[in-house]
């Protein structure tokens, strides 16, 4: 298990339900929580059944990893977010709800915006409603570095989607759900990312690689880190934070030069609302954030509910967390290391093989 593993919870005779779970976090969330642990239901709730009949098929290859009772925990659930009323009652006797489901490209986002925002904002709160009403008791949000001082649509819904989050706690009253955020950078490998990128390119035979701008950075994290930080914040989570993770940073070139050391590379310019470096914790956040040593929690600024603050060192007003001025920096190797850690399990048993 990594840095972020959580010490204590326990999910053994839980049900638990990802939306979004067809995705590359849900995929290898289930994993993680199958490995660990003894739920009594596990259910996947997306749109897409042909993704869903392969997960089935893949998950029925791994029951030796497992163990095959513990795919009999396993549901499968078609809807939508967008669908308040299957979302109600697919989320009945749930008590564990991890939303990853939302429209993440940049481009197509901008492009679409209609449909970001019908997903990423009314998914939203779809998804605190059916909660509410199902009475579930705790709930964690995937976000994004780009909710942070947004520049482009996609970062704008996912940082209304963590006020919807955040404030569904003061409508919980006597029910007692409990919702919490966590918000990290570029996950190493994940679809749609510049390192595949870079390697289909590489694969076959580019003689150069496109850089859109030589000053950019990003935050990177693994998918394994990435599901142990979502297990970990479930475990600490109060109600109303937002969960930011101690990652390390790089600079597009350096990645670029790693993945094909020697290759030129060809500045082609920012896509449409691409940032030079990315920001987790604004300055304006500062005074509401502390520090609980491997991650940040940015507490709510409104408290209508029972809540006990988290218990961190208090960080300075004028704090922000950004990419380009990280102490935390990824070089060439470090980055090879990810990569390797990043790669399913079953493939990085067989190369040891």
């Amino acid at each position: 298990m990594g840095r972020f593993a959580p010490t204590s919870l326990d999910l053994d005779g839980k049900v638990i339900l990802v939306t979004g779970g067809t995705g590359s976090f849900g995929r290898r969330f289930i994993e993680t929580v199958l490995s660990r642990a003894n739920p009594r239901k596990l259910i996947v709730y997306s749109r897409d059944e042909l993704k869903q009949s392969e997960m089935q098929i893949d998950l029925a290859e791994k029951a030796e990893t497992f163990g095959p009772e513990k795919l009999s925990a396993m549901r499968f659930f078609l809807g939508d977010v967008r669908d308040r009323e299957r979302c109600a009652l697919a989320f009945r006797g749930v008590d564990i709800v991890i939303h990853a489901a939302a429209l993440k490209q940049v481009p197509a986002a901008e492009y679409n915006p209609s449909e970001c925002i019908h997903t990423n904002i009314m998914g939203a709160e779809n998804v605190v409603r059916a909660c509410l009403a199902n009475q579930v008791k705790q709930v964690v949000a995937l976000s994004t570095d780009k909710a942070c001082n947004p520049i482009n649509l996609y970062g704008a819904t996912k940082l209304a989607s963590d006020k919807t989050f955040v404030a569904a706690n003061n409508l919980s009253g006597d029910i007692g759900t409990r919702f919490s955020v966590v918000r990290y950078g570029n996950v190493v490998g994940s679809r749609g990312s510049v390192i595949p990128f870079f390697q289909r390119l590489i694969q076959r035979g580019a003689a150069e690689l496109p850089i859109t701008d030589p000053r950019m950075t990003r935050f990177l994290i693994t998918l394994e880190e990435g599901v142990d930080f979502v297990l970990s914040s479930l475990a600490e989570m109060h109600g109303g934070e937002i969960f930011v993770p101690k990652i390390p940073s790089m600079k597009i070139t350096d990645i670029a030069a790693t993945l094909a050391p020697g290759l030129s590379t060809k500045v082609v310019g920012i896509r449409p609302g691409e940032k030079l470096h990315e920001m987790m914790i604004s300055a304006d956040d500062a005074r509401n954030t502390v520090d609980l040593g491997d991650r940040y929690a940015i507490e709510p600024a409104f408290v209508e509910y029972t809540r006990e603050p988290l218990t961190g060192g208090r960080i300075a007003d004028d704090f922000s967390y950004a990419s380009d001025t990280n102490h935390d920096w990824l070089d060439g190797p470090g980055l090879l290391r990810m990569l390797e850690e990043g790669r399913p399990r079953e493939r990085r048993r067989r190369a040891d093989d």
